[in-house]
């Protein structure tokens, strides 16, 4: 027997009308599977203690979700043919195995804060693993520049040489930059740490909710309050979301666009390990960095996923409307690729090789120029006469390079203040309450 979808009634809907609404959902919701049903769990805990489900009916409802909250996470949950939507499912199987007290479980729900409560449960579950390996790319990156504070680089200008930088400098400057993309993910981890649920198709419901009960039984930190509003925070919370992953896309884009150029023979300041590279159909000498090129191009359209969400979302009015299902399309996937290009970048920044003579070189002795004013400003020559000193050098050919650099100040080649940016990213870590949280939903699952 095929399960009835949730709204329909006693005229079928048209074959091609449902292909067409169904669209991907059925793929995307396999994302949303597990986190599903742990709100179903809150939520029938919440419909006893009001009277809606008598204990007799509770216990045997929280086992079978248990049971299907497991075979989620095994990756053995799927979605039948001629069934909706992840929702359906689970109330289907219930259905299934207790019989009527599988339908009573829909009490003061909508699929529209069903979907919404999903969508939240698995964003703060990415973002806690994205974080974390956000933490692991960092501490790679740090150990890089303490191991490389003295191998000097050029800097760069309008892809000009500048000044003398640092591997050290460079290294750290990318895990200072984490650092701050953390800022952006803790405000978007509070916006989604909210409940919705109760909030129905969007106005309520007349039967008694105890919308602070499942709060608490979930780990959020507070609830949507307004129920207009909670629906309202559809598209809001993807964007949000999305515009922070977008920063952390941004640091990993540059980075690997860096190391392209930098991996490459005119530049030739780092190799990468040949068993990371590929090569050529027709010429066998590439050995082509491919990892960073793919990483640059995936980052970079992350970058473009808050204007996708903008766009689907633009102009509409309160309440629910069926755009929203196109969102989760790209918004769902775009973790695990973000997930993907911080581990390869991660494994790629720990094992690649520096070139710690790149200055021998001659063709970098301009690099020094500005160390020469200095010296010569230090010496008690007005900066702007020793700037014209320097510089006439240069244009006649007598410019002669001292490649004995002393940088003090905070944040320089001589003092990268690697440990208070460590101290910075501990801050920004212990600042998301991932711990409440999985304790939370420890526990609901524990109570089942």
């Amino acid at each position: 027997m095929m399960a009835q979808k949730l709204w329909e009634k006693s005229t079928p809907v048209d074959r091609s009308v449902e292909r067409f609404t169904v669209g991907k959902d059925r793929d995307m919701d396999l994302y949303l599977a597990k986190h599903d049903v742990l709100g179903s769990m809150a939520h029938v805990r919440m419909l006893e203690s009001i009277g809606l489900l008598t204990r007799e009916e509770r216990q045997p409802l929280l086992a079978a979700l248990k049971d299907i909250h497991a075979q989620a996470e095994q990756g053995a949950f799927v979605i039948e043919e001629g069934v909706e939507d992840v929702h359906s499912q689970v109330e289907w199987m219930l259905t299934q195995q207790l019989g009527e007290v599988g339908k009573k479980i829909h009490s003061g729900r909508s699929r529209n804060d069903q979907v919404m409560l999903d969508l939240k449960l698995f964003t703060r579950a990415q973002i806690q693993e994205v974080v974390g390996l956000v933490s692991e790319l960092f501490d790679v990156l740090m150990a890089q520049s303490d191991r490389y504070r003295e191998a000097l680089m050029p800097g760069y200008t309008h892809l000009q040489i500048a000044m003398p930088s640092s591997f050290g400098l460079w290294f750290g400057a990318f895990a200072e930059s984490l650092t701050d993309d953390l800022l952006p993910m803790q405000a978007a981890y509070a916006i989604c740490n909210r409940n919705p649920l109760g909030s129905a198709a969007g106005y309520g419901s007349s039967f008694p909710l105890n919308r602070t009960m499942t709060t608490e039984l979930l780990g959020f930190d507070t609830l949507n309050y307004n129920v207009v509003y909670a629906q309202m925070g559809r598209g809001k919370m993807e964007r949000t979301v999305a515009c922070a992953l977008a920063g952390i896309a941004a640091t990993l884009s540059r980075l690997a666009m860096d190391v392209c150029l930098f991996n490459s023979q005119n530049f030739g300041f780092v190799k990468l390990p040949d068993r990371f590279t590929t090569g050529s159909s027709i010429m066998p000498h590439k050995k082509n960095p491919d990892v960073f090129e793919l990483t640059r191009a995936k980052c970079n359209k992350i970058q473009g996923l808050p204007q996708q969400i903008t766009l689907i979302a633009h102009n509409l009015p309160s309440g629910y409307f069926r755009d929203m299902q196109i969102i989760k399309e790209v918004y769902l996937p775009s973790f695990d690729e973000l997930k993907d290009c911080l581990r390869m970048v991660t494994q790629m920044m720990h094992e690649i090789e520096i070139n710690e003579h790149i200055l021998d070189d001659a063709k970098y002795a301009l690099l020094f120029s500005v160390e020469e004013v200095n010296r010569r400003v230090l010496a008690g020559v007005p900066f702007r006469e020793a700037y014209r000193q320097v510089g006439m050098e240069i244009e006649a050919g007598v410019f002669s390079a001292n490649p004995v650099i002393h940088h003090t100040h905070e944040g320089s080649i001589g003092n990268l203040c690697n440990d208070p940016i460590r101290r910075l990213k501990q801050e920004r870590l212990d600042a998301f309450p991932f711990e409440r949280v999985n304790r939370a939903e420890k526990k609901l699952l524990e109570l089942a």
